[in-house]
């Protein structure tokens, strides 16, 4: 298998607040290097675990400047820059690609339900706005529409630094169709841990991942397996992990990754709202799960 342009295991970066639910820069960046420590090949900033909905356009470049800081060029550093709105995107892609980023993620727009040739129209404004690699972002359970295969394609083949798509679909059809179909160089990436290793088995690249936060060297050795060709032991670490990689979203994301993250001893703050801290229950179980798997001391 080829080595995907921005690596295998890419970490949806959780976005750290301070008690007063500020941006909590030090701390973004010394995240950054607990991620690359633990076999993070690239950095994803202020996408849905990053809490992007909530970190309104001057704090996303402050942060997006810290972690293209605190990174030094050691890894890639993609920031999220989509919206909702064309030309808002188009305007926040131009200033985002000066910071020093390495690409751009942008998202199937929410709300509005473009049908697909609004998709196709969208993206292609937003790729066209920059000099940067481009990834896109599909995830119907959040945006209410699905980009199709078909869509993806031809935003592949028409739009050279169109180079990858986040797929959270979870129809592993259309995923093996936009595979098959995709020109030389197109990575398609998982957007959801629990399907990386079946993504992979259909020639996926890789994952834009959350539960790299807390088990990156077990969720990178499964990955590195797979490549190998070590199948078995892939599933068997892919199976230990999957609790774990459930309990995670036992409510919205971000909100159990920055528990389990304080659990390990690396608070990185709570959530903004509308998102609320989890309940008491839900980290108790959190907890139990986290030690089964290994990820906390028994």
């Amino acid at each position: 298998m080829a080595e995907p342009r921005f690596g295998r295991m890419l970490t949806a970066m959780v976005t750290p607040f301070t008690p007063e639910l500020e941006l909590d820069l030090p701390r973004a960046q010394a995240l950054v290097e607990r991620l690359l420590a633990s076999g993070t090949d690239g950095l994803i900033v202020c996408g849905t675990t990053g809490e992007s909905p909530t970190v309104f356009y001057p704090q996303k470049i402050e942060l997006f400047r810290a972690v293209v800081e605190a990174a030094k060029g050691r890894a890639p550093v993609i920031a999220n820059a989509g919206d909702n709105c064309t030309a808002d995107s188009v305007d926040f892609a131009r200033k985002v690609a000066s910071l020093g980023v390495d690409g751009i993620m942008t998202v199937v727009p929410y709300y509005n339900k473009p049908p697909q040739e609004g998709l196709y129209q969208h993206f292609r404004a937003i790729a066209e706005a920059v000099d940067l690699p481009v990834i896109l972002y599909n995830i119907p359970g959040r945006c209410v529409i699905n980009m199709t295969a078909e869509t993806t394609l031809q935003l592949a083949h028409d739009c050279e630094n169109i180079v990858a798509v986040k797929e959270a679909s979870g129809d592993l059809t259309q995923i093996a169709q936009i595979i098959d179909g995709a020109p030389a160089g197109f990575d398609v990436l998982s957007g959801d841990d629990e399907m990386t290793l079946p993504m992979m088995g259909l020639g996926g690249a890789g994952v834009i991942s959350v539960v790299a936060h807390v088990a990156g060297h077990r969720f990178k050795e499964m990955i590195s397996a797979q490549v190998s060709g070590d199948h078995t032991r892939a599933l068997r670490i892919h199976l230990e992990l999957l609790p774990l990689m459930k309990a995670l979203f036992m409510t919205s994301n971000p909100i159990m990754v920055k528990e389990a993250l304080r659990l390990q001893g690396f608070p990185v703050g709570t959530v903004r709202l509308p998102l609320v801290p989890p309940t008491p229950e839900q980290t108790v179980e959190l907890e139990r799960i986290m030690r089964h798997v290994g990820t906390l001391p028994v």
